[in-house]
């Protein structure tokens, strides 16, 4: 089929994705932490919109609206504005409300998958070091002169997919059994909550200090 790479390509682009897949980043970070604090089926729905975001950048990448965005300084500065911005928000619910799986504190509604889905979006859509990375990595992998170039760059796109989730599941499953023996312990989690914050702090940092290049 004309749109599936040589098999070279394949095996180099799967060995570069699941290098990539355990790197941690904002989009891991959230996950774990909404297993932690809401659960299994939490986790696995954020991970889903931050995969479905993978897709959206590939399909931007073939229509060359990511390169429009890098290239415009304003456009990448409000990206990164607002992409950190939404960091900041999750690092302060992580401090505000982020022991919502403690014994003591089951007060609040549970969120729901489907804001959950929608958080794991976001933190993909709005993270510009994302852009810069399938701009810069999908088309090492495609020949620019390619006439099947963007059923190509699809493949690879969904191949990145399908080759994170076994890679990044195990992940919640462990965050879940973390989570089960952070239940005895308030002071812990408070630590925890405090991490995550810091963590999400830090990515947002990063994110402004993104340059197009």
């Amino acid at each position: 089929m004309s749109f599936i790479p040589d098999t070279t390509t394949l095996i180099q682009f799967a060995i570069a994705t699941v290098i990539l897949a355990i790197t941690p980043g904002p989009d891991m970070t959230l996950f774990v932490s909404r297993t932690l604090s809401h659960g299994r089926a939490t986790g696995f729905a954020s991970m889903a919109g931050a995969l479905c975001g993978t897709l959206v950048h590939t399909t931007l990448v073939v229509v060359g609206i990511s390169a429009l965005i890098v290239a415009s300084p304003m456009s990448f500065l409000a990206l990164k504005i607002f992409g950190a911005g939404y960091l900041v928000f999750l690092a302060w619910q992580a401090i505000t409300r982020g022991s919502a799986f403690s014994p003591e504190k089951k007060t609040g509604p549970e969120i729901s998958l489907f804001r959950a889905w929608a958080a794991g979006l976001g933190v993909n859509l709005l993270n510009p070091k994302i852009i810069l990375f399938f701009m810069t990595f999908l088309p090492q992998f495609v020949s620019a002169h390619d006439p099947n170039a963007p059923g190509k760059l699809f493949f690879l796109g969904a191949m990145f997919v399908v080759l994170s989730i076994p890679v990044t599941a195990p992940m919640v499953f462990a965050a879940e059994k973390f989570s089960a023996a952070m239940k005895t312990s308030p002071r812990v989690t408070r630590v925890v909550d405090y991490l995550f914050a810091g963590v999400f702090s830090a990515f947002a940092l990063k994110i402004l200090t993104a340059q197009a290049k």
